[in-house]
């Protein structure tokens, strides 16, 4: 067996197995400055989460983390073409540099993952280097999750108002109808709203017991013109483990365009949901008749005239929904089931001045009429 020195000091033993694999058997520790690069599998059986140093995985076959007891750095990287096996939890402390290579691990249940802890983060995520399988976050009110398939990252992003104990995520290039990884269904024709249409490309999986808002992203593989004609129309829809059913959880920001972006949903307790993706419109509100409305005047100022934008026929269609733009074509508001409510202050929370008055100024609107399968549109001048 040959020799191999460390740059770092550690206490021993540290037994190397033929060159194939390193083992900790005894209290290894990296300390503040040390470095210890791995080119060789390693096989951790005890303790091994007081570093303060870097432990980077090298190399160009893949290597593989096993043994009895989840290791946890302080600075983590890899840089190794054919990524890492992972048959056993990592935690990561202070930061992970993706270089080259994913971490891989199973999808077919969250027992193996890459740990985010509190306070930690990483860089240099990519197409070429993620986690393939599950991410773990804690004691987090923001957190994007590094995860993909194989060959591309495909991020889910939440943000909360109070602090997450617990996140896991992992993202399926499979189609819902027919996960062969989780053995199940999540039938696309099962909808609490018939006038969605859900992706058949791809899903997440995210769990959490808390309320916050998650981003899904997508790229030229999502075939989002499938789904809607405007990204504006995009919403995350989620999987209800009670109902059995796809449910629309709504669109509170979007951003970018047909080939790559991203769509924020309301506030939602991710455990109520089996698994989440993207939907859209049905192809069935294509063929409602558009009709153009005479412009309307809004004046809010609680005189009793003009203060709200009061559509007609909007009382005989309460399975509705509508969106509101400014003249550079920002969604400024958008609700389902819309009553006359709006009064010039946006809901929409890519607007700085959100729940404030709107600027003065033209604005466009369309309100679709499920109940009455048709589209209402026009323009609306808001002064104050």
């Amino acid at each position: 067996m040959k020799t191999v020195i460390f740059s770092l000091l550690f206490y021993l033993p540290l037994i190397l197995l033929g060159q194939t694999k390193v083992r900790n058997s005894g209290n290894l520790k990296v300390f503040d400055g040390g470095k210890l690069g791995l080119h060789t599998d390693l096989v951790n059986d005890v303790s091994f989460d007081q570093n303060n140093g870097l432990v980077g995985l090298y190399g160009e076959q893949s290597l593989q983390i096993t043994g009895a007891t989840a290791p946890v750095f302080y600075d983590l990287e890899i840089a190794n073409t054919h990524g890492i096996l992972l048959d056993l939890p990592v935690g990561v402390r202070n930061n992970a540099n993706f270089i080259e290579g994913d971490f891989i691990a199973s999808r077919k249940h969250t027992l193996v993952y890459v740990n985010f802890l509190r306070s930690s983060f990483y860089v240099g995520e990519s197409d070429f280097s993620k986690v393939s399988g599950y991410a773990y976050a804690n004691n987090t009110k923001s957190f994007t999750f590094p995860v993909g398939d194989d060959y591309r990252l495909r991020i889910l992003s939440i943000d909360a108002d109070t602090e997450a104990e617990l996140l896991k995520c992992a993202y399926f290039f499979e189609d819902p109808n027919a996960s062969k990884t989780l053995d199940l269904s999540f039938n696309t024709s099962k909808k609490l709203n018939t006038h969605l249409e859900i992706s058949d490309k791809e899903f997440w999986r995210l769990e959490a017991e808390s309320p916050m808002r998650v981003t899904l992203s997508w790229d030229t593989k999502s075939n989002i013109g499938r789904l809607a004609e405007y990204v504006t129309d995009l919403k995350v829809v989620g999987w209800n483990k009670q109902q059995q059913k796809w449910e629309d959880l709504g669109n509170t920001y979007v951003n970018g365009g047909l080939e790559y972006g991203s769509v924020r949903s309301r506030p939602i307790i991710p455990d109520d949901y089996e698994v989440l993706t993207l939907g859209g419109n049905s192809e069935i509100l294509n063929t409602y008749d558009t009709v153009e409305l005479d412009n309307y005047y809004l004046t809010p100022n609680a005189d009793g005239k003009n203060d709200r934008l009061k559509i007609e026929g909007v009382e005989n269609a309460p399975n509705n929904h509508i969106q509101i733009f400014d003249r550079y074509g920002v969604m400024v508001y958008s609700r389902d089931n819309y009553r006359d409510e709006f009064e010039g202050f946006s809901n929409r929370e890519q607007v700085v001045q959100r729940n404030k008055g709107l600027e003065p100024g033209i604005y466009f609107y369309i309100i679709t009429l499920h109940d009455l399968r048709m589209k209402k549109q026009g323009y609306m001048y808001l002064n104050r």
